[in-house]
Order: structure tokens, then C-alpha cells, then sequence
């Protein structure tokens, strides 16, 4: 199972911005620390405005891809290999 969470460090600590949904208490976790200018979204052709459309027109789909059913995509490729 993976689920990404936003969070932001604060005196030794991951605050993060909501709750994720289905991860049990003492669940491992991996933290990548990130800078705010490593998303360049205008190097891709993405202006501040196309990104404002993209999120929420893909907001809809946010509950089916963080659902546990979809992990069984984590590995699309490998698993049809093995077919």
C-alpha cells in the first residue's frame, strides 16, 4: 500500500496536512524532503492557472487512486510480464 500525504517540518516534527485514510497506527513510513522549486510546472509547459485546472479536474479521481484496490497497479508492468 502507498499513500502520499503533504506535510511540512517543524522543530523535529512532520506535521502533515490531513489524515491519510486506511493506514493503521505505527504504520512504517518513508519522509522525502522536498524544495519547493524542484516542481517546475512551466519547464513542462504547466502555467499557474492550467495547473489550478488540472488539479481539480483530477481531484474527482483522488479517492480511487489512493484506494488499497489500486495497488494491485504499483506493479502493472511486472505482473503482466508474469501473466
Amino acid at each position: 500500500m502507498l499513500v502520499s500525504v503533504e506535510g511540512v517540518y517543524r522543530n523535529g516534527r512532520i506535521e502533515l496536512t490531513e489524515s491519510p485514510n486506511n493506514v493503521p497506527e505505527g504504520a512504517c513510513v518513508i519522509v522525502t524532503f522536498v524544495s519547493l522549486n524542484d516542481i517546475n510546472l512551466a519547464s513542462q509547459g504547466i502555467d499557474r492557472e492550467q495547473a489550478k485546472t488540472l488539479r481539480t479536474s483530477l481531484a474527482t479521481f483522488s479517492d480511487d487512486w489512493n484506494s488499497p484496490e489500486m495497488s494491485v497497479y504499483d506493479n502493472y508492468d511486472a505482473a503482466k510480464a508474469n501473466g
